[in-house]
């Protein structure tokens, strides 16, 4: 005899215990559909189809965020679309002005029309899309502009916001800016020299002023001096005997100053101070309404040549908002193509993840009829073998 009746005993055994745990396994394949169920049962695949799960599951992160993106961009240019509208409308009604259509009494009108269309985008500008502000930056939870209201009408807007877009990210190394900082889509930048309009024989300096938008310029004369103030009178600042080739004024509610030269001077009054490249929406809007109401009683010539020169600041505003709009369209068709890729991609790795892990369910039942004839033969010649005994070696 080769081997003991115990090792016999032992390698049946562990035969039907390799035949059963096969049939076992190939039963379980065909209950789940899956080929793989667990780590043990294809190491490898396993590792692969734990992979393309972690790929699926930030794919799907990724195409969430591209979607509500689509969604607060296609607010966000509606928005800026109406309000370049609304700009249109000014700037249409100022050119009727400067031609005469309108009297004293139509100005007061169209200030009263100017005055509307600054509270709608004063609220258009601090609009909330899924709880969060659209023109705050970063700082979405912080309403974008404060509002400081006199009289009934809005005299100043402070921007509060973030001076950071918040970007959120669409893709593995890919962000894209969703929220804009107001300060850049309503302000522009690109300051130029400022224009002095009136006949005061005031000029600008040579020094680097900051004052943004349109600014009225007072001249007085106290018997002995000129006098300058560029903050409605609050504070003057006198001009020396024979006038300074760069005097700063100081406007004392900003801060911000106003280089100019005196050495010209010739006479009071009230002079209009233009910074082309620093006009923001709102700014203009106030000072064209108050310009049109010319509670300064400027005389009616030189005021419809200060409404001419300032349907350049509306255009100046309006462009940016038209460009701002061209730029958000184009990020919604960034986002759009790149939604495609997305759901393409997520696709695929659902695709290979299929074909790794789901079970081919008609050649598991080919498998398990042949593992269980081996198995039903495997325990026939087992039989045979353990009725052996000794008088069979006799």
């Amino acid at each position: 005899m080769s081997g003991s009746l115990a090792s016999i005993y032992s390698n049946v055994s562990y035969s039907l215990a390799l035949h059963a745990k096969a049939i076992t396994q190939l039963q379980e394949q065909t209950s789940t559909g899956n080929r793989v169920n667990r780590a043990s049962d294809s190491p490898s695949e396993a590792y692969r189809i734990l992979g393309l799960n972690t790929q699926h599951r930030a794919l799907d992160g990724y195409l969430e965020n591209a979607v509500e993106l689509i969604g607060t961009l296609e607010i966000s240019s509606t928005i800026l679309e109406n309000m370049a509208s609304e700009l249109s409308s000014v700037e249409t009604l100022l050119t009727q002005i400067v031609g005469g259509v309108y009297d004293k009494e139509g100005q007061k009108r169209i200030a009263d029309k100017i005055n509307s269309t600054l509270e709608q985008l004063m609220s258009l500008a601090n609009t909330k899309h899924a709880n969060q502000y659209l023109f705050s930056g970063s700082s979405t939870s912080t309403a974008p502009y404060a509002v400081e209201y006199a009289n009934g009408q809005i005299v100043g807007v402070t921007y509060q916001g973030s001076n950071e877009a918040r970007r959120v990210d669409v893709a593995p190394a890919v962000d894209i800016a969703a929220y804009h900082a107001g300060d850049d889509v309503f302000r522009v930048d690109r300051r130029q020299s400022p224009v002095i309009l009136g006949n005061t024989g005031v000029q600008a300096g040579t020094g680097t002023s900051n004052i943004r938008g349109d600014v009225w310029m007072t001249v007085e004369h106290d018997g002995a001096n000129y006098r300058i103030s560029i903050d409605e009178g609050a504070t003057f600042f006198t001009v020396p005997a024979g006038g300074d080739p760069n005097q700063a004024i100081t406007d004392s509610r900003t801060g911000r100053v106003l280089y100019v030269d005196t050495t010209s001077i010739q006479s009071t009054g009230v002079d209009l101070v233009r910074v082309p490249g620093t006009y923001d929406v709102f700014g203009t809007l106030i000072s064209l309404r108050d310009m049109l109401n010319n509670d300064r009683d400027v005389p009616v010539q030189e005021l419809l040549g200060y409404v001419d020169e300032c349907v350049k600041a509306v255009k100046e505003v309006r462009d940016l908002l038209i460009q701002a709009n061209v730029t958000t369209g184009s990020k919604i068709g960034f986002l759009n193509t790149l939604k495609d890729t997305l759901e393409n991609m997520q696709f695929d790795t659902e695709d290979e993840t299929t074909r790794l892990q789901e079970a081919d369910i008609a050649q598991i039942a080919i498998d398990l009829s042949r593992r269980e004839i081996l198995y039903q033969m495997s325990l026939s010649v087992a039989g045979k073998l353990m009725t052996l005994s000794l008088l069979d070696f006799i």
